[in-house]
């Protein structure tokens, strides 16, 4: 079977490229790294491995084995499932676009989004963190209307 049939078929990405799961798992340790503010270098020490083949997981070119990520899931505090949540239904095609295109609409993945999350939980009064949240929400809404 030519290495074109088995792309038809969905059964493997072109070589060379990493599979459309292996993306969206790599992408999926990154968002939650960041969210709990920890660098490559202090997530490779946590579960025995260097900054950079955090890195090679992240960017999808490693290949993240079931025992792997089931440490993953215990230092990141998620369960295994978080790393599949949201995996485009096409990631079959072995087409990365599709993965790709899936995490730049979203919201959560931002690195704004995320420092804003960090920053209104860092609020410890939780009267001044609903104030905070009805400031952002009221700026919202009235941006909304001037549209």
């Amino acid at each position: 079977m030519s290495n074109n049939l088995q792309h038809e078929r969905g059964s493997k990405p072109p070589p060379g490229t990493p599979h459309p799961v292996d993306l969206h798992v790599g992408g999926r340790i990154k968002l939650r790294r960041n969210f709990l503010g920890m660098s490559q270098e202090k997530l490779g020490k946590a579960i025995g491995l260097t900054f950079q083949q955090v890195q090679k997981y992240e960017k999808g070119t490693n290949r993240v084995g079931a025992s792997r990520l089931f440490e993953l899931s215990q230092v990141l505090s998620v369960p295994v499932s978080y790393f599949f949540e949201g995996a485009p239904a096409d990631a079959k095609s072995g087409d990365p676009s599709s993965v790709a295109e899936a995490g730049e609409g979203d919201p959560l993945a931002r690195r704004e989004t995320i420092d804003l999350i960090r920053a209104y939980y860092s609020i410890e009064n939780p009267a001044v963190r609903r104030r905070f949240l009805d400031l952002v929400r009221s700026m919202a809404s009235s941006e909304a209307t001037q549209d």
